[in-house]
């Protein structure tokens, strides 16, 4: 089943296209401080590598920007600039090359804030807008009537309008709470009202397989609902395990595909070998799989071919060992003692080296 996505326009935040056709993208924050600048350059490193297609970085103080501008200049990823309640700092980010910056209007005084519109207007510099509920103030609260979707939704239209007044529409629009659910009635009911693009994720989410499923589950819902056009993936750990994520989560929806499918069963008492002590093979095997290939490691015959009957490639335990299989069909067997577990892993790589040849 095809996911749809909601029409919006599109903004360009450096070389990146946000929205309208472009794919959805997925970023992450460096979490790596100034004290450092080399580390922080490592990170944003990695995040390329790992597919990250858009880095923020916090600009916290006024005595920070030269250093800021230096990690811009050498960054392999547009940078998005993080600034809170100094006009100041986000003027100094567009002028040291950021790409984009996120405000918080409610923040700025309105001739502060205008200030900003006016040197992201000129830069052509994109600006992202939203509120989160732990920014929101009481009045937003009141005027939501204690629904915290309502608030923040209130809270980013107030922003949203405030910077349309100056004529500003390069704008990339967000909500975000701690609670997938109310996360999603907030950007579900934001995405009605205006046409913007969307950044979307459960802030705070949390560290460990908790944060994870958090952030899964509600990212997941409003891309279902065709709400979306850039995610991030908020978890206290790496950034590039955030990026991982995004992407795990976009390819589960059939949104992008980045990494092989490796499929396995969970076991069973029928279970013909240990898959738990298949990691040497999985090590050997995964970097060679195309990005459009299934694998599958399956305990026993009956999750091998016949379940796993979709997979490019697989194997599965037998009586003797394991058995090799392509689309449901049996290709070699393999005992796995002594040396024969280096012969499967030609045999593996030969059968790869002909399908990409293919």
């Amino acid at each position: 089943m095809e996911v749809p996505r909601r029409r919006s326009r599109q903004v360009s935040i450096g070389p990146l296209r946000v929205g309208g056709d472009a794919p959805i993208r997925v970023e992450s924050m460096v979490k790596s401080g100034y004290e450092d600048e080399g580390e922080m350059l490592r990170e944003l490193e990695a995040l390329a590598s790992c597919g990250c297609e858009l880095a923020r970085v916090s600009l916290p103080s006024y005595d920070l920007v030269e250093a800021f501008g230096r990690v811009v200049s050498r960054s392999p990823l547009p940078v998005m600039a993080d600034v809170h309640f100094d006009h100041r700092l986000a003027l100094a980010a567009i002028e040291r090359g950021a790409s984009g910056v996120r405000i918080n209007p409610g923040n700025l005084a309105p001739d502060r804030l205008k200030e900003v519109v006016e040197a992201a207007a000129q830069a052509r510099v994109p600006l992202r807008i939203g509120a989160n509920s732990g920014s929101l103030s009481r009045r937003h609260w009141e005027a939501g009537e204690g629904d915290e979707a309502r608030s923040l939704v209130r809270a980013t239209m107030e922003h949203i309008l405030a910077i349309e007044d100056l004529g500003f529409q390069e704008l990339i629009m967000s909500a975000k709470s701690t609670d997938p659910m109310v996360t999603l009635r907030a950007n579900l009911e934001l995405s009605k009202l205006r046409d913007y693009p969307m950044h979307v994720g459960v802030t705070e989410a949390g560290p460990g397989r908790g944060g994870l499923i958090k952030s899964a589950v509600g990212i997941a819902l409003m891309l279902y609902h065709g709400v979306g056009d850039t995610i991030r993936v908020s978890l206290t750990a790496p950034s590039v395990e955030e990026v991982e994520a995004g992407y795990w989560i976009l390819q589960s929806m059939g949104l992008r595909r980045k990494y092989a499918d490796l499929v396995s069963c969970p076991t069973c008492s029928r279970r013909r070998m240990d898959l738990s002590t298949m990691g040497d093979l999985l090590a050997f095997v995964l970097p060679m799989l195309p990005s459009d290939m299934t694998f599958a490691i399956m305990g026993c015959e009956v999750n091998g071919p016949q379940e796993a009957s979709s997979a490019d490639l697989g194997i599965a335990g037998t009586a003797g060992g394991v058995v090799v299989f392509r689309k449901g069909k049996a290709l070699a067997r393999f005992d796995l003692h002594g040396s024969s577990l280096e012969e499967l892993k030609g045999f593996i790589e030969a059968v790869l080296s002909g399908v990409k040849e293919e």
